[in-house]
């Protein structure tokens, strides 16, 4: 109890008093971690495209699988942007576990414009559930913030994505699953023998066949009195709580002796043994 008393003197928060029993274990296998999901993934998208309407925006889907779907519109909206002028797109949709691509485009417009300009900014693109753990800092929206305002207008954009499975394991055992990915990107105005093809925007992806895994386990207390992890760029092994509450007891001894020494001082001089 006393050892309990003096941890939780040394760290006042309980959440980093936890944090201090327990670690992460981070391991990397070859295995497809979310088996029930039935071979799908979700993905959010969040996307704005100042100088193109929204009735000419659209997002496809195509994949090795044979899917080919235009001008998806399940679980997604349009918000107009600088007076009509522009658009945001926000979309919610699953893809296959196969190689594939989606990509905002104007192919399932009524009728084609002449110039799309393409230029824009990507606010989200994440894939599975978001994770929202403390020290866990993936790549799980690699592509939030890519600006891409100033661009050639007629120019087409590739994002190449390698999706990365990710599992969270918490404490108590159970496990979240979400996505990683690394991204490479160019840009390109394309033409074939027609002329020049109408330019889009590209999220081409693979998955990768390494999973990622964080599994938060109790530090055993024998553990946690002789070694602390202190977090930071390179983790540091200090010989902490032994040293920290031999200190206190020391400092304490030193304190109990001052107020003995000057308590008995004081009971001399009131009995008028010392003038």
């Amino acid at each position: 109890m006393l050892i309990l008393a003096l941890l939780r003197s040394l760290f006042p928060s309980q959440s980093g008093f936890c944090t201090c029993l327990s670690f992460r274990v981070n391991e990397l296998y070859v295995d497809d971690p979310d088996k029930d999901s039935g071979g799908k993934i979700d993905v959010s998208l969040n996307i704005s495209l100042p100088n193109l309407h929204c009735e000419l925006v659209g997002l496809d889907i195509q994949d090795e699988m044979g899917r080919h779907e235009v001008g998806h519109i399940d679980n997604s909206m349009k918000i107009p942007l600088n007076n009509g002028a522009g658009c945001r797109f926000e979309g919610q949709f699953s893809i296959n576990k196969v190689p594939g691509n989606f990509h905002v485009s104007t192919h399932s417009a009524t009728a084609q414009p002449q110039n799309p300009d393409m230029t824009h900014l990507i606010h989200k693109l994440s894939f599975g559930d978001t994770l929202q753990v403390q020290n866990v800092h993936g790549a799980f929206n690699a592509l939030g913030g890519a600006d891409r305002l100033t661009s050639n207008p007629l120019a087409s954009h590739d994002y190449i994505l390698k999706i990365v499975p990710t599992v969270y394991e918490d404490k108590s055992g159970k496990q979240r699953y979400s996505y990683q990915y690394t991204v490479a990107n160019k840009e390109y105005v394309a033409y074939s023998h027609t002329g020049r093809i109408i330019p889009a925007i590209w999220f081409r992806y693979d998955l990768s066949p390494i999973t990622v895994k964080y599994t938060e386990r109790r530090q055993p207390l024998y553990r946690f009195i002789t070694t602390v992890s202190h977090p930071g760029p390179r983790a540091s092994r200090v010989p902490a709580i032994c040293a920290i509450i031999g200190g206190t007891f020391t400092v304490a001894g030193i304190l109990d002796s001052c107020i003995f020494t000057a308590s008995e001082a004081w009971k001399k001089i009131q009995l008028g043994k010392i003038h």
